[in-house]
């Protein structure tokens, strides 16, 4: 069920994000890795959600909200309506199949949201989110190699997650053991 994901994860940076995306993230990614800050980084983490979340069709980005909205109510088949509508009406839009992706995580569908997941990435092979996410279905499934390359995968992209950090040394003690 992982092996194309990691395979996408693996040629993160032989792969350019699909041509709807905004042009401004190649900049912001490039701030995000050199932030000195915490302040700074969320601040350009910010901007970077903004614009994966937005779309030139206002009725797609207020659907995805819309969605966005449901999911933390947990009105989740309304959500899954909503996402699923969206995705067949805009298949480029990486973050709509971002939030389906996270909706079938917390419905414990892995296989869906690997499924999702791999759209992200091949729309935006950028997305730390989506990234995080796969590493999060991986420990669900007992595969701490396949979560540790994908969470060090996600903090090449943003360096400054501290969750995925402490995750990333917990899993790595994990496999190195007691020091003797």
């Amino acid at each position: 069920m992982f092996d194309d994901t990691l395979k996408l994860i693996l040629a993160l940076g032989e792969r350019s994000p699909a041509d709807g995306m905004p042009k401004r993230l190649a900049e912001l990614f490039h701030r995000l890795s050199a932030a000195s800050t915490a302040v700074e980084a969320s601040q350009i983490e910010d901007v970077i959600w903004d614009l994966w979340m937005s779309h030139d069709d206002p009725d797609a980005e207020d659907a995805l909200q819309q969605a966005t909205r449901a999911i933390a109510a947990r009105e989740l088949d309304e959500a899954e309506a909503i996402l699923d509508g969206l995705v067949a009406l805009q298949p480029d839009y990486a973050e709509a199949w971002n939030k389906r992706a996270t909706l079938y995580f917390l419905q414990r569908r892995d296989p869906e949201s690997v499924a999702d997941i791999r759209r992200v990435l091949a729309l935006e092979p950028r997305h730390f989110g989506a990234i995080c996410g796969f590493g999060q279905i991986c420990l669900r499934h007992r595969d701490r190699a396949a979560a540790l390359f994908a969470f060090d995968a996600a903090l090449r992209l943003n360096p400054h997650l501290g969750s995925i950090r402490a995750a990333v040394q917990e899993l790595s003690d994990e496999r190195d053991g007691p020091v003797q």
